[in-house]
């Protein structure tokens, strides 16, 4: 799943017909939170979710009119409404939605948001919304990073830096915050919401068999950057796994080995046989590893506990760290219910980082 604003560098030929909605608030029981955005065309929903049903539907209106009208619009819908109104929400919450119809105004801004994630360099989105009248809203949007300070207003720049360096520093993949922020004298005050947008994390899938297959698969669109590997050609290729960023036809273990192995890198063990697992293993234990995980029986697993740890190669500590049996018991038999177990069990790590 390619970060939304990828998408819209991907289509911005068409952008003229493409409005984006986000949540930029919410209160209560709502069915998304702030951050969620999604991509709306003359026939409706094209990517990601503002939370579906009644709320994505009067989204869908309104995006549809934005399309015609060329007008960008901050909308509060009430959802704290009584079950007897069977088409309206009863989530119990209220919720915002800024809708951008004016995609093309801020490419510039979307391609150095591009160039940071490629760079593997994480940053924040600003977006400026300033309302002029019922109807009139204007959005402004800047990328900022280490690297990257965008222009505008310095009184703005003086307030907003200490709170991206907050974001920046906690690291939270979904950390979203809003301020209000005014230039004395000068009307009207603008909100600010303020995104962080960090590389995505690195899945290395140790297996290229039919497991690793259906898994890079799932991890695709979970936006993990897959990468493959393998000794055995006619499985390792991208005419075969379509979704990998990454495949690599070498010798497992060295290939891990020689790796980076930091904290947003996730390992999946799948490879063919009791041997290649261990080689994969060994390289990743004591890193820093965000996650490992091995596929294998229970006296495949206990066998292998007794060696790495007789032998030295691991600690008792180090050991307990490994997910193995690999993903969620979800009572799996099929190759994509075992794929699908670790693809959840993967979403749960990288969900619970602090």
């Amino acid at each position: 799943m390619k970060n939304i604003y990828l998408q819209i560098l991907d289509n911005k030929s068409d952008n003229s017909e493409i409005v984006l909605a986000t949540v930029t608030g919410t209160n209560g029981s709502t069915p998304q939170k702030p951050g969620s955005s999604a991509l709306f065309g003359s026939k409706g929903l094209i990517f990601g979710t503002v939370g579906g049903g009644v709320v994505e539907g009067r989204v869908t209106k309104l995006a549809s009119e934005a399309i015609l009208s060329k007008k960008s619009g901050h909308f509060k819908f009430n959802l704290e409404n009584d079950i007897s109104a069977k088409e309206e929400a009863i989530c119990g919450g209220q919720i915002s939605v800024l809708i951008d119809a004016n995609l093309n105004n801020h490419l510039p801004v979307f391609e150095q948001l591009k160039i940071s994630l490629k760079e593997q360099v994480p940053g924040v989105l600003i977006t400026m919304v300033t309302r002029f009248s019922e109807d009139t809203v204007l959005i402004n949007r800047y990328w900022i990073s280490n690297t990257i300070k965008p222009e505008m207003p310095e009184e703005f720049l003086l307030k907003i830096e200490p709170v991206v360096n907050s974001i920046l520093s906690e690291g939270n993949p979904s950390d979203y915050r809003e301020m209000e922020l005014s230039i004395p004298d000068e009307e009207p005050s603008s909100q600010f919401f303020l995104e962080a947008v960090f590389p995505p994390a690195k899945l290395i899938i140790a297996g290229a068999g039919h497991i690793g297959k259906s898994l890079a698969h799932l991890a695709d669109m979970l936006d993990f950057e897959v990468t493959v590997i393998d000794d055995r050609p006619e499985y390792a290729n991208y005419e075969n796994i379509s979704e990998a960023s990454h495949i690599i036809v070498k010798d497992i273990g060295e290939t891990i080995k020689d790796m980076n192995k930091s904290n947003d890198t996730y390992v999946v063990i799948v490879t063919r046989g009791h041997k290649d697992d261990a080689s994969a293993l060994k390289p990743c234990l004591g890193s820093e590893l965000a996650y490992i995980g091995m596929i294998g029986s229970t006296h495949k697993i206990a066998a292998m506990k007794s060696d790495f740890i007789e032998n030295g190669w691991a600690t008792l500590k180090q050991w307990e760290s490994i997910h193995t049996p690999i993903g969620i018991d979800i009572k799996s038999r099929s190759v994509e219910e075992i794929a699908i177990s670790i693809a959840a069990q993967l979403v749960l790590v990288r969900n619970s980082k602090k």
